[in-house]
């Protein structure tokens, strides 16, 4: 599955890959890999970590900005979305999800990490409307990779 994602065809048919897997088990490296590999292959990539994402919206709407931030977040090849469930969200950031995901929708592909399996994304979306919409834009035409295994950082410090 690895090698077939670094082909970097699931961005050119603007796909999600959605990676899923306890702490430390390599999701985030993984997926940082994939971003690496699609701009080596000439893509655009931006990556953001959830609770940075959604302050960073939240400022720009304050500031006025947000149609400029929504336009870049819709324009670039590989939004890498990491560690998707660990904070809790309003709903209206749910709602701003959805929207960014419904402008990428047919333009772009999406990247995301999660530490929960994907069957449980609907209870920690909360809204069930809100929930169907987000999970069909992202997890129906996905590639999804589920790691599993101890904790890379616990590993290297037995070792050590």
């Amino acid at each position: 599955m690895v090698e077939q994602l670094a082909t970097c065809d699931w961005i050119r048919q603007h796909r999600a890959c959605l990676i899923t897997g306890p702490t430390g088990t390599g999701k985030s490296y993984l997926a940082c890999a994939l971003a690496h590999k699609a701009c080596r292959a000439g893509c655009r990539a931006l990556y953001y970590y959830v609770p940075k994402l959604f302050r960073q919206l939240a400022q720009a709407q304050a500031e006025g900005s947000l149609t400029r931030l929504l336009k870049k977040l819709r324009g670039v090849d590989v939004l890498l979305v990491d560690d998707w469930g660990l904070t809790p969200l309003q709903a209206d950031q749910y709602h701003l999800f959805l929207e960014i995901l419904e402008d990428r929708q047919g333009s772009g592909a999406t990247l995301m990490t999660s530490q929960y399996p994907v069957d449980s994304w609907h209870q920690l979306l909360g809204d069930p409307t809100v929930s169907d919409a987000l999970l069909d834009r992202l997890v129906h035409s996905a590639y999804r990779l589920q790691l599993t295994g101890e904790s890379m950082r616990k590993r290297q410090a037995k070792a050590t």
